[in-house]
């Protein structure tokens, strides 16, 4: 039996059918903000999801054990430096007793998804890198998407990837994208990436109900929701500061999964800290939204 540990408070509301979002735990851990940004983020996350009357499971690996759902006294270990667990890691970080691993969002599907949580929030989902044709670098995200029965609330993904080559491989792998209040694939910190989305829904219990007949099939739906207006970035200076980024990244021969994290740091330093701002705000409205769709799954179950 995998070395799985569900906290008493979501163990005790997925038995008594109350709604449950999973979080990630890379955004709050210094691989995802800096610090006291992923701590101010983790608050924020956890308070916009009890405010619609939702529990929070945060997802992560300690002592070589899978948790969903970990306690208020354990947040200090989720804040800390780490090491990122993806879905293919998860037995190798159990099987080795991993101290700590943070999960990222294919990880975090996995768990949510066996555990029997419908609705997990992260910031901006992985995808296709620039450069594909050279490097093949494709996050497992989009397949976890694809594979695993749980609805993602994200602001799209993140702009330093190639967001067409993304929408087209998700549209591939079957994964509904559904833009709530927004016709076009959000770009993280940027509101919109101009890639007109097929499916558009303004009301939450509208959502519910199609994600209801969508886990019934089988397989993960993404909605998309852009940050908002007031903290968005514009979307000139984030191409600008990106190219400069990935160009940092090439020059030091930064590849694979370690890209994402140095990236956004070079992305922190460049905007003064309003991308850091900008990632606070997409995170605490993903998790709000996606409070508001587990309690609307809870009252169609």
């Amino acid at each position: 039996m995998i070395a799985l540990h569900v906290s008493p408070e979501v163990e005790d509301a997925l038995r008594t059918q109350r709604p449950v979002v999973a979080l990630e735990s890379t955004i709050f851990s210094n691989l995802g903000l800096p610090s006291p940004a992923n701590a101010e983020a983790l608050q924020r996350c956890i308070v916009a999801i009890r405010s619609h009357g939702a529990v929070p499971a945060i997802t992560a690996v300690l002592d070589g054990i899978a948790r969903v759902g970990i306690t208020e006294s354990e947040h200090e270990r989720i804040l800390g430096a780490a090491r990122k667990v993806a879905e293919r890691d998860l037995a190798i970080a159990i099987g080795e007793r991993w101290t700590f691993g943070a999960t990222t969002v294919s990880a975090s599907l996995a768990l949510a998804a066996r555990t029997g949580i419908k609705v997990f929030a992260t910031g901006g989902i992985g995808g296709v890198h620039r450069g594909v044709e050279i490097h093949g670098d494709v996050s497992a995200d989009l397949y976890a998407l694809a594979r695993h029965s749980v609805v993602t609330v994200s602001a799209g993904a993140k702009s330093f990837l190639d967001l067409p080559r993304t929408v087209e491989l998700l549209e591939t792998l079957g994964v509904p994208v559904v833009g709530y209040a927004c016709s076009e694939f959000p770009a993280f910190t940027v509101q919109s990436s101009g890639i007109a989305l097929k499916h558009r829904i303004d009301d939450v219990s509208v959502l519910a109900l199609v994600a209801h007949h969508r886990l019934q099939m089988g397989g993960g739906m993404l909605v998309c929701t852009p940050l908002p207006t007031a903290d968005a970035l514009d979307a000139d200076m984030m191409n600008a500061v990106i190219e400069r980024a990935l160009h940092a990244a090439a020059s030091r021969g930064i590849s694979g999964p370690d890209v994402t994290p140095m990236v956004l740091a070079e992305i922190a330093t460049d905007t003064s800290g309003e991308a850091v701002r900008a990632n606070l705000a997409l995170a605490e409205n993903n998790a709000r939204l996606a409070a508001a769709l587990a309690v609307g799954l809870t009252k169609i179950s």
